[in-house]
């Protein structure tokens, strides 16, 4: 699977944990009084956002990103469903590297 690909593969899955950790886990911890909601969700989405981290490095070395589209993309995973914005962005890329590679 190309750099691009799995991206945007960990990008979704890292953005729909941030998500279920902030709309479901934080409420049960604190509404329900689960706290292991928040250490299980918690510790996926950890994982994940690592994963993005070092997936969003070897993307822009690959591809030879500038340096603020790096931080762009990066500044995404720490906003709520900003993954799913960035991808509509590498979905546009991804089309042209395969229309014209």
């Amino acid at each position: 699977m190309s750099a691009l690909r799995t991206l945007r593969l960990v990008g979704l899955l890292e953005g729909v944990s941030f998500l279920v950790l902030l709309l479901v886990a934080m409420p049960l911890k604190y509404m329900a009084g689960l706290p292991i909601a928040v250490r299980i969700v918690g510790s996926l989405h950890g994982l994940l956002f690592l994963m993005f981290v070092s997936t969003l490095f070897r993307t822009a070395t690959e591809r030879q990103w500038p340096l603020r589209r790096s931080l762009l993309a990066f500044g995404a995973s720490l906003v709520p469903g900003g993954t799913f914005v960035l991808d509509r962005a590498l979905r546009r890329e991804l089309a042209d590297a395969v229309g014209h590679g």
